[in-house]
């Protein structure tokens, strides 16, 4: 028996639903009125291309699922998605590997919508020596299953209750956008992994706890606390930039900072 197509309505339906807003919600946010949006989603009434775009822009609808949208309402995708090496995308690429390679150092890794790992500066390797399971390393690399998995960085995490559920909130934070089922496979996986206990003392914790949530990280050079933020573009009209993201990472503490600068004079120094 075939699946009956999707209609428009349901989209906007079902996006908006996803975004716990009512009709109206939505019409005073589009700032039309409830009786359009009614009949928009009835069936009974065709956007215009403008208007679809306007009311996917207000339910914060990911590129990617924008152009079916627009396909069910009659016209031609409007958002491309091309690889990271595509020459259209070479300034993207360029700006990506500008901003990893200036914030050396530091550790810093570029991830697309499923947290692979597209790119990496050089300071990331050090973090990643000690590995029990290296076919973790082996691409594509997982950079959520890396972290969590009993095999990879876990036993090294030294605040791991309070980095993994960190973790598995922005993961559940990103599905509840996007509603991606790769991602809800990947979420039962990681929530399946012995959460493992932490070593980081209460007094280092409470340093960081009402600000931020650190990864305490213990190495051969020894133990890094590092903060982390994301960086995304901010105006892309490609599917694939739109969901890339760039990891950094910095020192949350003087000795974390000494740690990664004496990495990286070695590092140089080293034939």
């Amino acid at each position: 028996m075939m699946t009956p197509a999707r209609s428009l309505g349901d989209y906007l339906r079902d996006w908006r639903q996803k975004r716990r807003m009512s009709q109206l919600d939505l019409a005073l946010e589009a700032e039309i009125s409830q009786r359009h949006l009614s009949f928009i989603e009835s069936g009974r009434s065709i956007p215009s291309r403008d208007m679809l775009l306007h009311l996917a822009e207000r339910l914060g609808v990911p590129l990617r699922d924008r152009n079916p949208m627009l396909l069910t309402a009659g016209f031609a995708p409007l958002f491309s998605e091309r690889s990271l090496d595509d020459p259209a995308l070479k300034p993207a690429r360029q700006a990506v590997d500008m901003i990893l390679k200036g914030h050396k150092p530091y550790p810093a890794l570029a991830i697309d919508r499923h947290w692979t790992l597209i790119a990496a500066n050089d300071a990331i390797a050090p973090l990643l020596a000690g590995i029990a399971d290296r076919t973790l390393l082996d691409g594509p690399i997982n950079v959520l299953r890396l972290s969590l998995h009993p095999h990879g960085l876990a036993p090294k995490i030294a605040n791991l209750p309070e980095w993994r559920t960190h973790l598995l909130e922005r993961l559940h934070q990103q599905i509840s956008a996007t509603g991606d089922p790769i991602l809800g496979e990947l979420l039962k996986e990681l929530s399946a992994y012995p959460v493992g206990c932490g070593r980081v003392e209460m007094s280092r914790k409470a340093d960081y706890a009402s600000i931020a949530v650190p990864l305490e990280l213990e190495t051969e050079a020894g133990l890094l606390s590092l903060l982390s933020t994301t960086t995304v573009f901010g105006t892309p009209v490609d599917v694939t930039l739109s969901e890339l993201a760039i990891e950094s990472f910095f020192p949350a503490n003087e000795q974390t900072a000494t740690i990664l600068m004496q990495i990286a004079s070695a590092n140089s120094q080293a034939p």
